[in-house]
This record gives C-alpha cells, structure tokens and sequence, in this order.
C-alpha cells in the first residue's frame, strides 16, 4: 500500500504536469470507485481546472477551481498513470481524467477511491487522522506524545493513522531500523530518549524515499526513472532470511496485530 514517501511522489509529478489545467474530459469505469452517481461526478469534474495537488496522510487531495476536492486513496494495489492511451499499461482504469492527448489513469482501484467533497464534506472525512509527520509544527516532543498515547507496540502506533498520518508497514519497520529499536517493544518500556532518535530516523527515512521516488514500481508516465526507486533501498522491509546490512545477521520475518514486521534481532534493541 502506498506511503507518505509514495504519495509525496506523485504530488509533485502531478503538480508538475496537471496543475492549472481544466480536465478535458471524465470516464468513471467503476461506479463504486466513486462517492456519487456517475453522472454528479462528471458534471462536477468535467470543466473544471485542477489548481494543485495536495498530500494528507496516504491520501492526495485534487483541489478544484470551484471549491470541491478530489480525495485519492490508493489503498492496496492502486497506482496512477499519466500519458498517452497507447503509452498507458494494459490494464482497466477506474476512473480516466483528460487533459487533451495525454490522461491521467486510476487504476487498480478496487479498495481504493477517488471521492469528490466540497469544503465541510473535506474536513469531516479528514478530522480523525493524526498529524502528519512532515508537518513544520510536529517535533519530537509532539511526535513522542501522540506515540506516547498508544499502549500496545511501537509497530501498531506508528502505524495507526489517528495517532500519526502517513507512516504504513513498510516505513514503520525501516525508520525502527535506523534507530535501532525493536518494533514489536511495547510503547510502555520505550525511553524519552530512543523516541527522540526515532523521530530523527523517521525523517531521515522519508528524506531518502522521497529522493528516491517510494517503493513502488509501476512508472508514473513512459521513461519515468524516479518512481520506485527506494525499493531496493529498503534495509529491512520485506527481506525476510536475508543478511542485515549492518551485521550479517537474518532479518527477522513475524507478525503484530495482523501486520507483517521485518528487523534485525542483533542491531535493533
């Protein structure tokens, strides 16, 4: 499932290649990807001019020229592609955006969505996520009292989006190990001090993913080199019995409350 880093990604390509541009042209190709008949959704899409893209969370937010907002969620196997129908993956789009010749394409939407809100619709959907970590007023002392309110392990915190938004399986496992701290520890036995170093791992960690364009890798648009990139980056995740970068040691492969969770026995306290 896409992350911060993964979305962080494509709010800047979109950004780059659909903002101040008016949506020739809408097709809905499954009617439950959307939160309105099919019909609503065209007349409120169609026409109107895309001022920019935003990032809440895991979530993009679309924002039209007539005060509604386009909400994406990718949720598990969601991806987007922007170009040309001949360039576009064989695949069935869930929802088709036109900007002329080239289209942005929503695929693999099946728990996914792409919901249309006006302002207060916005702001009730969104009101019980977490702070997001990048946010310029969420330090190490805000970080460790949202994490501080969990009780459980620090892999379930870290990854519950109304504690804090944004952080999913993959990021959790990778920031614990550029910390060296043992995720499945409950919050409980978990020192001031190990939480400030993981606050500073934790931006660490997206900084180098958002650089490296995330982990997923179906391509953005035709010739995209970025998108991807950080997965063969990862120190831990998803390298289960395979040697830790820093030790030698098995990378560690177990589950916590349903999620998978990787790290190293030796390096991570």
């Amino acid at each position: 499932m896409p992350e911060l880093p993964e979305m962080e990604t494509y709010r800047s390509q979109l950004n780059e290649r659909i903002a101040g541009r008016a949506v020739a042209a809408a097709e809905v190709g499954r009617e439950r990807t959307v939160n309105v008949p099919v019909d609503q959704f065209i007349e409120r899409v169609q026409g109107r001019t895309i001022e920019r893209i935003d990032r809440r969370a895991k979530m993009l937010l679309f924002r039209l020229d007539n005060g509604d907002t386009l909400l994406l969620h990718l949720m598990l196997g969601g991806s987007m592609f922007y170009g040309t129908t001949e360039e576009a993956p064989d695949r069935t789009a869930q929802v088709t955006l036109s900007f002329g010749e080239r289209k942005l394409f929503f695929h693999g939407l099946r728990l996914g969505y792409l919901h249309i809100y006006d302002e207060a619709e916005l702001t009730e959907k969104l009101s019980k996520l977490g702070p997001d970590p990048l946010d310029a007023g969420f330090g190490a002392e805000e970080f460790a009292a949202a994490l501080r309110r969990s009780r459980g392990a620090l892999k379930t915190a870290l990854t519950d989006q109304s504690v804090i938004a944004g952080i999913g399986n993959c990021y959790a496992d990778e920031m614990c190990f550029a910390a060296a701290i043992k995720p499945l520890r409950r919050m409980a036995d978990i020192a001031a001090a190990e939480l400030r170093t993981l606050f500073t791992a934790m931006h660490s960690t997206f900084a180098e993913a958002i650089r490296y364009g995330g982990y997923m890798e179906s391509p953005f648009f035709a010739g995209d080199a970025l998108t991807g990139g950080y997965n063969d980056r990862c120190k831990v995740y998803d390298r289960g019995d395979e040697p830790c970068y820093r030790c030698g040691s098995l990378i560690v492969k177990t589950e916590s409350s349903g999620r998978k969770v990787f790290y190293c026995d030796r390096c991570q306290r």
